[in-house]
């Protein structure tokens, strides 16, 4: 992956909960630097997840490097430590007061993974896609049903009039829906 050299920063630090607060404001003011400010929440999160792994888990101790990267069309926070062993994303019971941060994670990031980090330590990685890879061309403007929706707000067919869609194709028949109304 492509990065530019001031679109990297990293943080070493030992993951105590007082420094994971710093963390979080040191991520939030690179992105405000990067006028990345709507993945602030989502990196915070993310961060402070994968750090609170580093505490809770890391052996033989708490120390770990926090970077993130801003790629082409991503940003990519990792955070690196010295345990050998590689997190696994488990099912936390509806009681459980712990174990769902990996769950997190993989559900607000866009992708996620664990990589050895030669034979003493891993990398746990998110990426999130940046404002301009989500933003849609104007050409493919169109409602999009994701599966978040309730089954109850899906439509058979959804009209949309578009004078440029209607321009570029003459000969196309009016759009028509088949929601009673």
């Amino acid at each position: 992956m492509i990065t530019h050299p001031s679109r990297h920063c990293a943080v070493e630090l030992q993951a105590l909960p007082s420094r994971i607060g710093q963390v979080r404001r040191i991520v939030s003011a690179q992105l405000r630097y990067w006028h990345m400010d709507s993945l602030i929440d989502r990196a915070s999160l993310g961060v402070t997840e994968l750090l609170s792994n580093v505490h809770r888990h890391a052996q033989p101790d708490k120390t770990c490097t926090v970077e993130i990267e801003l790629l082409l069309d991503r940003l990519k926070v990792s955070v690196r430590d010295h345990d050998p062993r590689l997190p696994v994303l488990a099912d936390a019971g509806p009681l459980a007061t712990c174990g769902r941060g990996l769950a997190m994670v993989a559900a607000m990031s866009e992708s996620w993974g664990a990589v050895p980090d030669g034979e003493s330590g891993k990398v746990v990685w998110f990426t999130l896609p940046t404002p301009a890879a989500t933003t849609a061309p104007a050409w493919d403007r169109r409602p999009r049903i994701t599966a978040d929706e309730p089954a109850g707000h899906r439509f058979a067919e959804v009209a949309l009039v578009d004078r440029a869609l209607d321009d570029h194709h003459p000969d196309r028949a009016p759009a028509r829906t088949t929601v009673p109304g």
